[in-house]
């Protein structure tokens, strides 16, 4: 057996998260800025080591003030803390063409275990040759596990903001020769 090195193809992938303002409507944002990587035993990705870097820097949510309050030590505090990594500890399938995604994810200094889902997508050569395989990987992290602890009350004493984050990253890894 080989190892294979799959790099993100930042053209074709995308880095989302969404979160409930006053309980009533989703936020959604993104980072344009990331990379990662997976290296798998010849081209099989169950128990791939995975490896991924945000830029926290690029978030954006179209409201530049938004933005700026979010690169702020109120939420990520990325002057001390500009990069969102994440590194698998376990990679397997859990039906059909869906795999259960673990690994530590650090965010704002600290580290915690999240699981997530990958749902494969497929594998094709694009018009030069070029392996490329695709993932849609969702899940929720609490943004109070990570010291993400900002939030304000609404005119009726309720939270401005969920505790709740959802990720929705779709991926598309080329295979290195």
């Amino acid at each position: 057996m080989s190892q294979t090195t799959w790099v993100v193809d930042k053209l074709h992938s995308e880095v989302q998260f969404k979160v409930k303002h006053l309980v009533i409507s989703t936020v959604t944002g993104s980072f344009t800025s990331f990379s990662g990587q997976a290296t798998t035993e010849d081209d099989q990705f169950e128990d791939s080591k995975i490896e991924f870097s945000i830029d926290v820097n690029s978030v954006f949510t179209s409201q530049e003030g938004r933005d700026e309050h979010l690169k702020g030590a109120d939420f990520f505090d990325t002057e001390n803390f500009p990069q969102i990594n994440f590194v698998s500890t376990s990679f397997k399938k859990a039906k059909g063409d869906v795999y259960n995604l673990i690994g530590n994810l650090t965010l704002k200094g600290v580290t915690k275990e999240v699981e997530l889902e990958a749902e494969y997508g497929g594998t094709e050569k694009d018009q030069f040759g070029n392996v490329k395989v695709g993932f849609e990987v969702t899940g929720t992290v609490n943004r109070k596990d990570f010291g993400v602890s900002f939030n304000s009350l609404t005119e009726t004493g309720g939270l401005a903001l969920g505790e709740n984050i959802k990720v929705i990253a779709n991926i598309q890894l080329a295979k290195q020769a």
